[in-house]
């Protein structure tokens, strides 16, 4: 027989109870649980960092500590010069904090803190640069990379705010070419959306070309060597337009006396005398079959293609010549007129041509 346990009212009502009471107690915990990491979170503790990095002149409360809530705005210390950086002893921190009721702070065991204020540099090359590239091609001036620049004051390297991120435009140039004179203008924009800023630039500005420079003082008819010549840049007003080329220069004879740290122009030089005067050299008489050398003094010098007088040693008669290499002289022989047709035809036929005749006499050394 199946016996069955009935439960009584009274003992439900309090099966129920123990359930809710044991439900409630879970509730509270969880919820006071999550309240206390809660608050955890909104009062973490304040914490000095050990370096510092800032965009503008002003150090404030949140730039030093982390966790510095609503204080973090509040500005304490002036930040170092552009692009420098400065040290905080913590002691006068804490000080500077605790005015402004920031207490609690963790130093880490700090002893200072460095701060370095964020800045933009412009270094005088570039500077040079955009001015240069300013003017280029303006009132007369050539290319920018052929200007010298001479700047009223030196610029040197600009440090700028970090927030100056735009480009150098030029807003205002003006260039006397009489004087040399220029004057520059340019803005740069900022990304923070402060009015841009301005810079100016005035001084002189020459083009300038490359140039064969003499390293020694030369004589007329001086022969250059590699030694003798370097090049450099110098103003295009000095050089003018026929400056010389190092290459071209070498080997060339100075046609008049050159100080040394001239620059040599094209009408400075010659090719070099082959023949000199009072030099022996040899006269070359030569036309179609005929070809003979004799001695020969020359009574003037002269490079290859000029026409010299030269004494014939033999004959002691002085005849005029073209230079045609070193030490020799080409004499022009009169070619003489064709015979009739009829003299130059003979009785078998029509006569052969002579045969080609050399002659030379004994001739020395042209040098």
């Amino acid at each position: 027989m199946m016996s069955m346990i009935a439960r009584s009212p009274f003992a439900v009502s309090v099966l129920a109870a123990s359930v809710l009471l044991a439900a409630t107690v879970t509730l509270v915990a969880a919820t006071t649980s999550a309240a206390a990491q809660s608050s955890g979170d909104t009062i973490a503790v304040p914490t000095l960092r050990a370096s510092v990095t800032v965009a503008d002149d002003i150090v404030r409360v949140g730039d030093l500590i982390d966790n510095a809530g609503s204080a973090a705005t509040v500005a304490i210390y002036r930040a170092p010069d552009l692009g420098t950086t400065g040290t905080l002893p913590v002691a006068q921190v804490l000080n500077m904090l605790r005015a402004r009721q920031v207490i609690g702070v963790d130093t880490s065991g700090l002893k200072e803190i460095t701060v370095t204020r964020l800045a933009r540099t412009i270094d005088t090359k570039e500077l040079e640069q955009q001015v240069a590239h300013a003017l280029e091609r303006r009132h007369g001036l050539g290319d920018a990379a052929n200007m010298s620049l001479t700047f009223d004051r030196d610029p040197g390297d600009l440090r700028l705010e970090a927030t100056n991120t735009g480009a150098m435009q030029p807003v205002a140039v003006r260039y006397e070419p009489r004087s040399a004179r220029f004057d520059v203008s340019f803005e740069i924009a900022n990304a923070a959306g402060a009015a841009p800023l301005k810079l100016r630039f005035t001084g002189t500005a020459i083009e300038t070309v490359e140039a064969a420079i003499l390293t020694r003082s030369v004589e007329r008819g001086d022969v250059l060597k590699a030694s003798d010549v370097v090049v450099e840049r110098r103003p295009k007003a000095e050089v003018g337009t026929d400056a010389a080329a190092r290459d071209s220069a070498i080997g060339m004879q100075a046609r008049r006396q050159i100080t040394a740290g001239r620059a040599l122009r094209t009408p400075d030089l010659v090719k070099p005398d082959l023949v000199t005067r009072d030099q022996n050299v040899t006269l070359i008489y030569q036309n179609a079959g005929l070809y003979l050398t004799v001695r020969g003094k020359a009574m003037d010098g002269g490079t290859e293609g000029d026409v010299v007088s030269v004494m014939n040693l033999q004959s002691k008669r002085v005849v005029s010549g073209t230079v045609i290499g070193r030490g020799q002289v080409a004499i022009e022989v009169a070619t003489p007129r064709p015979a009739p047709a009829a003299d130059a035809t003979s009785s078998l036929g029509t006569a052969q041509p002579p045969a080609t005749v050399k002659l030379s006499s004994v001739a020395p050394n042209a040098e």
